[in-house]
């Protein structure tokens, strides 16, 4: 009985990119991220029942506690133990994989279907499964087990490689061959709202001269995207392009803050250290592939070819607008940077081919961020390195200062949402103050 219930469900999954546009019985602003085309999945607690976190999907201006769903059998029909969705963390919902967070997905959108009357006509549950945005706090949405950053924007790299190498030559041998990435720090990746604190390391100001001391004065964003994985094959065994978006389980916005001044000391031989693990800040809503589905185009043409293993059918790219504010201080903000996710060179899918050719593993809860994402125009460069070009372009500011680089007291925000033929879907915002470095 329960497997022809989860046959049905799989199909009307096959089919919900087909049918008309949907419209949800909660009420939902056109310009709201999180239409029911989208649902997120996130780790939420009420403000009335403080340090208490469960999972929850975004809709609109509200939260759907998820834990109540299930307790409450609408989520029966899935097959999912309801203790999922007591946890503090997504990892262990990841453990239905794909496929049954696919289900969970279709469930949500048919429940909350305009033409579906199952929870709507119950009126006195509403205040038990639906919660204000405003009544709760939004959590850290997965345990992030490892992370790797990858440099994979065509502009971003040739715009550093002219500023710090030959502008004839800014791309180095392998970049074209290979999706260059790094291992970085999980510990330090923190949601949005979670203040960074201004790194300290060793400079070098001069060349010629010894190395200093001190905080760093040359703070940077970078305007990023990360995916999370599911469960991955068994050590020794690779994933290929083919398979790579079963293990991708969904993505956020990823700001991946760098210590220029230090790591231009400290970055030979073995890459970035202390100037890259001080932080990263992510978006704490967890958009799945299948929500992005509708914004899939093609990707650019890669010359010279691929070799074999990273070679991909079908459309990998998506259209994903982003932006980055500057908060000054004093409250005044400055849209610094629109860009857009399809400004790769290499897609997700070749990544996490590339990853695993090794037979390296990967663990449900794992984050792989995209480097960052410049476009062709000065205005779409995803960081102030580039936009102030090494600070010799300062970015004005509407309370009449300026910007070479990110200031004590300052807040970055990233924003990034998708939309097409009436379907939006976004991510919300990534929001992060900047505190002065400790004594």
């Amino acid at each position: 009985m329960l497997q022809r219930s989860l046959n049905r469900t799989s199909h009307a999954i096959r089919s919900v990119s087909t049918r008309a546009l949907r419209r949800s019985w909660v009420p939902i602003s056109p310009t709201s991220d999180f239409s029911i085309h989208n649902l997120p999945l996130g780790i939420f607690s009420r403000h009335s029942d403080v340090g208490r976190k469960v999972v929850g999907a975004a809709l609109g201006d509200i939260v759907i506690d998820l834990r109540a769903l299930a307790s409450l059998g609408y989520l029966d029909a899935i097959g999912v133990e309801k203790d999922m969705f007591q946890q503090d963390v997504l990892n262990p919902l990841m453990g239905m994989g794909k496929a049954g967070c696919r289900r969970l997905r279709s469930r949500l959108q048919e429940l909350f279907d305009s033409e579906n009357q199952e929870l709507q006509s119950k009126v006195e549950l509403h205040q038990e499964v639906l919660v204000p945005m405003g009544a709760i706090d939004l959590h850290m949405p997965v345990k992030v087990g490892d992370y790797t950053d990858f440099y994979s924007s065509e502009q971003h790299a040739t715009n550093v490689g002219s500023m710090f190498r030959d502008p004839k030559n800014a791309l180095l041998p392998n970049w074209k061959h290979i999706p260059v990435g790094y291992h970085g720090r999980a510990s330090s990746i923190v949601p949005s709202g979670v203040p960074i604190q201004r790194p300290k390391g060793q400079q070098l100001p001069k060349d010629g001269e010894p190395p200093i001391f001190g905080a760093c004065k040359l703070l940077d964003f970078e305007l990023e995207m990360a995916f999370v994985t599911f469960d991955g094959k068994p050590l020794g065994d690779s994933i290929s392009t083919a398979e790579a978006e079963d293990f991708i389980f969904g993505l956020v916005l990823f700001n991946d803050w760098s210590a220029r001044d230090i790591q231009k000391w400290e970055y030979v031989p073995l890459g970035p250290f202390l100037s890259k693990n001080f932080g990263s800040s992510i978006s704490p809503w967890v958009v799945s592939l299948d929500a992005l589905d509708p914004f899939r185009i093609s990707g650019p043409k890669q010359d010279p070819e691929p070799f074999p293993y990273l070679k991909y059918q079908g459309n990998k790219t998506y259209d994903i607008n982003l932006e980055v504010d500057i908060v000054t201080p004093g409250g005044m903000t400055q849209t610094v940077c629109k860009s857009n996710f399809k400004h790769m060179y290499w897609n997700m899918v070749q990544q996490l081919a590339h990853h695993t050719i090794n037979g390296c593993n990967i663990r449900a809860g794992d984050m792989l961020a995209s480097g960052t994402i410049s476009g062709p125009s000065p205005d779409s460069y995803g960081s102030m390195l580039e936009l102030s070009w090494r600070g010799t372009k300062p970015v004005p500011m509407p309370d009449g200062t300026e910007r070479k680089f990110i200031l004590d007291g300052d807040t970055v925000v990233m924003r990034g949402q998708a939309e097409k033929d009436g379907v939006r879907v976004g991510f919300g915002e990534v929001r992060t103050e900047v505190l002065p470095a400790r004594d």
